[in-house]
């Protein structure tokens, strides 16, 4: 559906699915349903979790990740390699075919292999595709998350944008990016007043923050969060006896949510099911709660506070001809 131009309103749809764990291709096929899913149901903007694409590390805290040198943990990672993306190959070719057919805007967690990076070394990305197809930020999260670290390389700016659609100006961050002050101060300096939170899975991560930040910033908060169950895992998974063991129904649980500018919960969070939340939102409530607070506008202090912002992109080589 066209984005439109005049309206203060949007449609977005909270994309809350499981990938099919370490299997690119068939957890494509899954996103690529609920684009069209979303494009039918009116959606401007389809968001999806953290790492969904193809999946996050669940196996590192349930098969000793932190054993250096491990057979078991070279061999899961050399999977985990083999099927994660790679933007310059093409892999994520439908999902901006799809975005472009149905004229929908999409954000979309993956596992990004990157080839500027030497193409052996993984990052947790935000992907920002617009309704025309085009990629217009990867953002690579800052920095991974306790055992995510022994799978995932810390990221960089570059992808600390925003971008327009429609009335809202929206941005996004990865899991705990969101805890970063600095770093949703680099997004409300932009004029970010449509906030995508990802999330692998998990109410815990969503019930509380979410709201914080909506009435932080006074932005509409999209909490879109993915869901594991053990069920999802391939049978000839590595290790998968020891992943499943004491995991009970979910690894993953969900809590995907959204909450308006004035804090309040419009949906709040669903837990344990695979869904599309489509919700429409209208930015004359953001420049109403603005009214008495806006954190990059008229209740800042530059004159006493400022952030620096470096968007370079971080390489090993610079080569010169």
């Amino acid at each position: 559906m066209p984005i439109p131009t005049s309206s203060d309103l949007l449609t977005v749809g909270l994309a809350q699915i499981a990938p099919v764990l370490l299997d690119r291709e068939k957890t494509l096929a899954k996103v690529l349903d609920r684009i069209h899913e979303a494009a039918g149901k009116g959606c401007h903007l389809a968001a999806f979790g953290e790492a969904l694409v193809p999946g996050y590390p669940f196996w590192l805290e349930r098969t000793n990740g932190a054993v250096f040198n491990s057979p078991v943990q070279k061999d899961i990672h050399a999977l985990y390699l083999d099927s994660a993306v790679q933007i310059e190959a093409g892999h994520l070719d439908s999902v901006r075919e799809a975005a472009r057919k149905n004229q929908i805007a999409v954000i979309l967690g993956i596992i990004e292999r990157p080839a500027d990076r030497g193409g052996h070394s993984l990052y947790a990305s935000l992907v920002y595709v617009d309704n025309e197809g085009t990629i217009q930020s990867v953002h690579r999260k800052l920095m991974p998350t306790y055992e995510e670290r022994l799978a995932w390389s810390p990221g960089d700016g570059h992808g600390l944008r925003v971008h327009r659609l429609g009335a809202f100006t929206v941005g996004g961050l990865n899991c705990y990016e969101n805890w970063m002050p600095l770093v949703r101060a680099a997004l409300y300096g932009q004029g970010e007043d449509l906030h995508v939170a990802i999330w692998p899975g998990g109410i815990h991560n969503t019930e509380k923050l979410t709201r914080v930040l909506a009435q932080e910033g006074r932005s509409y908060v999209l909490s879109v969060s993915g869901l594991m169950r053990p069920t999802d895992f391939a049978p000839h998974m590595p290790q998968l006896d020891a992943i499943l063991a004491n995991s009970g129904d979910f690894l993953a649980n969900g809590g995907s949510c959204v909450a308006g500018p004035d804090g309040e919960w419009i949906i709040p969070p669903v837990v344990g099911e695979e869904c599309l939340l489509v919700i429409p939102i209208d930015h004359k409530k953001v420049r109403e709660e603005r009214q008495n607070f806006d954190p990059a506008g008229h209740y800042s202090r530059p004159d006493v506070t400022r952030l620096i912002l470096n968007r370079t992109r971080q390489r090993t080589l610079e080569v010169e001809e």
